[in-house]
């Protein structure tokens, strides 16, 4: 969801214009938390109101949008602030809605398995392999939440994170496989991220499914994004999730789409 901000030279005022999620109390949360336990990474809460509407004035951060394809200075820029990242006790936060996101999976799947072609056909499978119970946390971590590229600002040195009104606290190899099976990432080979974080094989591969599941009901025939991407990108997200669910790793394509949630 794309919320208002207004921008100073050093400030930043995010106005929400959706809250259904407790997208502000997570991202203050969040934000607080990060600030005092590993400080410049993320930008600073100054102030929140929710009158008239939600909104949170934090500091600006330096730095640009990563773009792919990722180089791999960046990946280990990046690799190196996910690690800061992970390293904070989360038990403060409320916990990802993992239920919520299987549930509105499982519905959009159900609506595209009349599809004909490969959509139909992978959203069938889907259901009829529905990744395992993941709700659990075996490896607790601030989950960010949402790792489009633009989120992760460069500045040629280090990497900082924004948009965190999708934190909260949740488990690593999940937060892993919904970053390598973001949109934005098709044209970026994660295999450094995935070899430094390694994580239990059978859960990745189920989480990845997971999250691959989700992003078909984003961008296929009906989703909310299905108009917002170039023609062929939700047949191609259907042959990815039908290689993941027969343990094929997707490969990493050349042409790139236009990621949108």
């Amino acid at each position: 969801m794309t919320h208002n901000l207004t921008l100073t030279e050093s400030t930043a005022t995010k106005h929400y214009t959706s809250w259904s999620r407790q997208e502000p109390a997570r991202e203050l949360a969040a934000l607080t938390l990060l600030t005092h336990a590993t400080p410049d990474l993320t930008p600073a809460p100054l102030a929140s109101s929710t009158r008239p509407s939600p909104w949170l004035r934090m500091t600006r951060i330096p730095g640009s949008p990563l773009a792919a394809p990722v180089n791999s200075t960046q990946l280990t820029a990046l690799g190196d602030a996910l690690e800061r990242l992970w390293s904070i006790t989360s038990v403060a936060l409320e916990p990802i809605d993992l239920l919520a996101l299987v549930r509105r999976t499982r519905k959009g799947l159900t609506a595209l398995r009349t599809t004909e072609g490969v959509i139909g056909r992978a959203a069938t499978t889907w259901l009829e392999n529905e990744p395992t119970d993941l709700t659990d946390t075996p490896d607790p971590v601030v989950a960010h939440g949402d790792p489009n590229l633009t989120n992760y600002l460069w500045d040629g040195s280090r990497i900082r994170i924004i948009d965190f009104e999708d934190a909260g606290h949740g488990d690593r190899t999940v937060e892993l496989a919904n970053l390598v099976e973001h949109l934005s990432w098709r044209t970026t080979d994660p295999t450094p991220l995935t070899t430094r974080f390694q994580t239990n094989e059978d859960r990745f591969r189920a989480a990845r499914l997971l999250w691959a599941g989700f992003w078909l009901t984003l961008i296929g025939p009906g989703g909310p994004s299905a108009d917002r991407n170039p023609p062929g990108t939700a047949e191609a997200q259907a042959h990815r999730l039908l290689k993941l669910a027969v343990g094929q790793p997707p490969a990493v394509p050349h042409r790139p789409g236009c990621p949108a949630r």
